[in-house]
């Protein structure tokens, strides 16, 4: 595909996204999305929501009350009409095809970009992809928007999330804040990426907010047009189970003697868990194969060693590691993250091609 720039755009064209519309904004991630997105000023934002829907949104958006997970999309589509980008941010309790609803509406209505819901694993390992069950979905998702051939898609590497993951119980980052537990994988040394969901909503704002495309072959500024179809790498911190653990005891004012610790194999932990997942259908499985697989050592938990980071490239600041960690330890005293997931839930993850 030959170069695009702006300087071979009709007249009166805008170098940059100005319109961008929002699905599941009332959400963890979606919340700070729009917030971010708003932040900036260069934006108008419209939320799309269900009619049922109990969220309230902040001032300075506009939102459409639509179901859009009918067969019938005319009025999704009518809703994106004028959309530059569209940002997914379903919950995983979304029935599966919810996301290919959207693609296709997105491509009827001649949106140019779309972030998919995509928000963690590094799309372009495709041995990690493999081992967590990903690969289905990720390549049906990908084929779609190359069978449709209107939208660009932008994909969010950015590692788990760091507050849900850590005050989200055992089968996350191994720890357990009302019984003060903590089980290491392999000795609790390997170091992987996370972020917290301010950071994506910056990276996500920061990214939109962009110029579209060089002004001419002598532009080398980064562009939002160079993440078309490519995975956006980003990380709040690079962490071991150990440096997580050091700052929990600061934020706590605990030491090892006041908690109960284990250690368990990355890799059997793992195989157990898919095991009882293919097998049972087990929900706790799934969150276990899916964490476990991501802390073997030397297994590509750690983008910023493998992929390298945009973080630089989208002005993103550093995060407050003790500051995340107290919300993560707030959230887990108190249920917060709890996600209650079944095999259903994930409809075509668990299907082979």
């Amino acid at each position: 595909m030959s170069p695009e720039y702006s300087k071979d755009k009709p007249a009166g064209f805008s170098n940059r996204v100005e319109k961008v519309a929002v699905i599941g904004a009332g959400g963890r991630m979606g919340s700070h999305i729009v917030e971010n997105l708003l932040k900036t000023g260069k934006h108008a934002v419209t939320i799309i929501s269900r009619p049922n829907s109990a969220s309230t949104f902040p001032d300075g958006v506009q939102v459409a009350w639509i179901d859009y997970n009918v067969e019938d999309n005319t009025t999704l589509v009518e809703a994106l009409k004028g959309q530059q980008a569209l940002i997914i941010a379903l919950s995983v309790m979304a029935p599966r095809d919810t996301i290919f609803k959207l693609i296709h509406a997105s491509a009827k209505a001649g949106v140019s970009y779309v972030l998919p819901n995509w928000y963690g694993h590094d799309p372009a390992d495709d041995k990690m992809c493999e081992d967590v069950l990903f690969t289905p979905f990720r390549n049906k998702m990908i084929a779609e928007f190359k069978s449709l051939g209107v939208s660009s898609y932008i994909l969010l590497s950015c590692g788990f999330w760091y507050e849900f993951s850590l005050g989200g119980g055992a089968d996350r980052y191994g720890f357990d804040f009302k019984k003060r537990s903590l089980t290491f994988f392999d000795g609790g040394n390997t170091t992987i990426s996370t972020s917290t969901w301010q950071q994506c909503g910056k990276a996500i704002a920061n990214l939109l907010s962009l110029k579209e495309f060089p002004e001419n072959e002598d532009d080398r500024s980064v562009t939002l047009s160079q993440f078309r179809n490519v995975p956006v790498y980003i990380s709040s911190f690079e962490l071991s189970q150990r440096d997580m653990f050091e700052s929990v005891k600061r934020v706590t004012g605990t030491t090892d003697a006041d908690w109960t610790i284990t250690d368990e194999s990355s890799e059997e932990r793992w195989q157990s868990a898919k095991n009882a997942l293919e097998q049972k259908g087990d929900a706790h499985a799934f969150v276990q194969m899916l964490y476990s697989r991501t802390f073997f050592p030397n297994g590509g938990g750690n983008i910023k060693l493998t992929r390298g980071l945009h973080n630089d490239v989208l002005g993103l600041e550093k995060d407050d590691l003790d500051e995340s960690t107290a919300v993560a330890i707030s959230m887990g005293e108190n249920n917060e993250p709890v996600v209650h997931k079944s095999k259903d839930v994930y409809g075509d993850l668990f299907k082979a091609e």
